[in-house]
């Protein structure tokens, strides 16, 4: 590797600081004759460009008897076409210091590439994509394998209370609900799917009228237009739209209780809250800051861990999709006080629930979410990902310099209003997971032999 390619190399790896790019340069929307939509952002301190394209082909677009599906497809692109294997495609990305990677949840399959601006550099890189887009071959050997890394994956995750306590949440909030496709996933499941059900996924889902493509980096508007084109080229034109996802049913309230050989236990409590375009997506966003996302100065971490010494780690999350996504509060704690810690929580919400944040609480949760924002897009890697967000969900071109305005102007009045009025508790799901109630250690181990 040369001196300035060796450079250019660390540029890639390090995140092209680009600070307050987003206020600076507006970001550009238009559609493709093919249906593809494309955003844009110019930023030429570094000779690198980011590209991440979003699919609507994330988890909830899997049938029930195919879970698994879609995380199979999008992580197989990569594994061969009809012009290169996969040796000679990851041989292809280094040699031109590129960096790919693939990744779903519930509502998007993302492609990523990162890449040098360079004429040449662009040039393969883009080819390379549209390859791995258009001419996949999903070859067995690489399915057998990445089905055999899923399954051990899953098993992974049961030696932990918190994903086990995670997966049982999501299922039971969402029930039969596409958005739990994720946390049903089995090993059983994986093992069905053959290489024609990756290849039926990909020809129905992959096509330009159901993608966002998002560009941030050192190029013109033009250029970024030919990019993209370039990106697409080849694959079949969107036919009839895909269905829109379904309505998510408030969860009838339930308490979930399994054992756990762990020497911890997990509880978990919460609903389905937040669409990406909430109309009280601010009030309920700024609100979990003081409850659980702020934290050390969270009302969790001073109720269970300050006062009680229930837990090392209390806290809060909101996760917003194209459906009402995940409100989740989630504690670590030992196996004796999980029952109590549970209660304290229940309990902790319940209060903020009836009198909001107080004012003090609420200036400091606004002055530290707005204090911190910049620095949540200061570079190209970061950028991209909130420009992804816009393009995808379909936001106001002007989300990134309207979020801490919107900020600002929350009350304590609107935070407990939304919080009233949204989470209701009669609905509440809630798990713990390792209570005090010990497993039968040699029925566990005799199962995991038999797996």
């Amino acid at each position: 590797m040369s001196a300035n390619r060796f450079l250019s190399w660390l540029l890639l790896a390090g995140g092209a600081l680009m600070a307050g790019v987003a206020g600076a340069q507006p970001i550009e929307r238009w559609t493709q004759p093919d249906g593809a939509r494309v955003l844009f952002v110019p930023s030429h301190q570094n000779p690198i460009i980011d590209i991440r394209i979003d699919v609507d082909a994330g988890s909830r677009r899997e049938a029930p008897e195919r879970l698994g599906v879609a995380a199979l497809t999008n992580r197989l692109l990569a594994s061969g076409t009809r012009k290169h294997d996969e040796e000679a495609l990851s041989a292809a990305w280094a040699d031109r210091s590129m960096q790919y990677g693939a990744s779903v949840d519930q509502d998007r399959a993302a492609i990523r590439l990162r890449l040098l601006s360079d004429a040449a550099d662009r040039r393969q890189g883009v080819a390379l994509l549209n390859e791995v887009l258009t001419q996949p071959v999903f070859p067995e050997a690489a399915l057998a394998r990445a089905k055999a890394q899923t399954v051990a994956g899953l098993r992974q995750e049961e030696t932990s209370p918190q994903a086990v306590a995670y997966r049982q949440f999501i299922q039971a909030i969402y029930g039969r609900h596409p958005y739990a496709n994720e946390a049903r996933l089995t090993p059983a499941a994986v093992e069905a799917i053959g290489r024609e059900d990756v290849r039926a996924f990909w020809q129905q889902h992959y096509r330009p009228g159901y993608m966002s493509i998002a560009i941030v980096g050192d190029l013109t508007r033009r250029e970024a237009a030919e990019l993209a084109q370039q990106l697409t080229r080849g694959l079949p034109r969107t036919g009839a739209p895909l269905p829109e996802v379904p309505p998510v049913p408030q969860p009838a309230a339930q308490r979930l209780s399994q054992p756990h050989v762990a020497s911890q236990a997990s509880v978990a409590l919460g609903l389905p809250l937040l669409t990406r375009d909430d109309p009280d997506y601010y009030p309920l966003v700024v609100g979990n800051y003081v409850l659980g996302g702020g934290g050390f100065d969270s009302r969790l971490m001073t109720e269970l861990r300050s006062k009680r010494g229930l837990t090392y780690g209390a806290s809060s999350m909101l996760a917003p999709y194209t459906a009402p996504g995940e409100f989740m509060v989630s504690v670590s704690t030992r196996k004796a006080q999980a029952d109590e810690a549970r209660r304290v929580a229940r309990e902790t919400l319940e209060k903020f629930v009836a009198d909001g944040p107080s004012a003090p609480e609420l200036e400091q949760a606004k002055a530290n979410i707005i204090g911190g924002f910049p620095l949540r897009y200061d570079s190209n890697k970061k950028l991209i990902e909130y420009v992804a967000a816009i393009g995808f969900y379909n936001l106001p071109l002007t989300w990134l310099d309207d979020y801490p305005r919107a900020v600002e102007q929350v009350t304590p009045e609107a935070v407990r209003d939304a919080y009233r009025r949204r989470v209701g508790l009669d609905h509440l799901v809630e798990v713990v997971v390792g209570g005090s109630n010990e497993p039968d250690r040699s029925k566990v181990e005799r199962e995991q032999e038999q797996q």
